[in-house]
């Protein structure tokens, strides 16, 4: 039951986190993987058969992302109006962006389509942050270093690199052209944003002498943010015990 609270012992709960850690790295691999090349399948426009199938496969692991981020969210926090509250804007989100990205007809007409994609990015940032916040606070709790600690800290440095991403798409979007010359304010500037904020996250020239001031000093902010994060996980991880086996019965 997707409703009902589950309570658990300590050791499943740990077991249970490093799932859903582990789950939602390797969908933001894929997601990242997906959104470096998409922009290739978009460059003759998104009408033709590879591109449809390429934005299709997109949407369904951003569907999955999404769910996978709540399912995420609920080992942290018992709170269900917290909770219900992010599984209902995320399933909105998911209805407004599969309705406004189906590639195959239109299913939905919007006379201003920015407007929806600002409506889409600007509710899913924050839930990107709670779930960033609370991620932190777990994996620096603690006093011995268990799996879902580095499936934690795996999982919180590529989410920077997406919710960074988000954020200059979000920017691109009320003022387009801050990124790119000829900015898409869909999938191909987004593609632009990912490899974007992943170069400034892998400590790499991002090559976009055109970008805004606002996107160059965020970019500088990602920089700081990713580094520190590393420095303080490796301190904390580092300096942690591992967590003793259970002692064996003798016979």
């Amino acid at each position: 039951m997707l409703f009902r609270f589950i309570y658990r012992t300590k050791s499943e709960l740990q077991i249970e986190k490093q799932k859903d850690f582990k789950n939602v790295v390797l969908t933001q691999i894929i997601i990242i993987v997906f959104g470096l090349t998409i922009s290739g399948f978009l460059v003759e426009g998104s009408q033709t058969s590879e591109a449809k199938l390429a934005i299709t496969v997109f949407n369904i692991f951003g569907i999955g992302y999404s769910f996978l981020l709540w399912d995420l969210l609920r080992n942290f926090t018992k709170s269900q109006t917290l909770i219900n509250s992010c599984l209902i804007i995320l399933v909105c989100i998911v209805i407004l962006g599969t309705l406004l990205e189906f590639p195959y007809y239109t299913i939905l007409h919007v006379p201003d389509r920015r407007l929806a994609l600002l409506l889409i990015h600007g509710l899913f940032f924050p839930i990107e942050l709670i779930i960033i916040g609370f991620c932190i606070r777990d994996i620096f709790s603690g006093e011995f270093l268990t799996p879902d600690k580095l499936w934690g800290s795996a999982c919180v440095f590529l989410m920077i690199g997406l919710t960074f991403a988000s954020l200059f798409h979000l920017i691109c979007i009320i003022k387009p052209g801050s990124l790119v010359d000829d900015p898409d304010i869909a999938l191909i500037n987004y593609s632009e944003c990912v490899y974007h904020s992943l170069a400034i996250l892998g400590g790499m020239d991002p090559d976009h002498p055109n970008a805004s001031r606002l996107i160059r000093n965020i970019s500088v902010m990602e920089a700081v943010w990713s580094n520190l994060f590393v420095v303080l996980i490796i301190g904390k991880l580092m300096g942690l015990p591992r967590l003793p086996k259970p002692e064996s019965k003798q016979n």
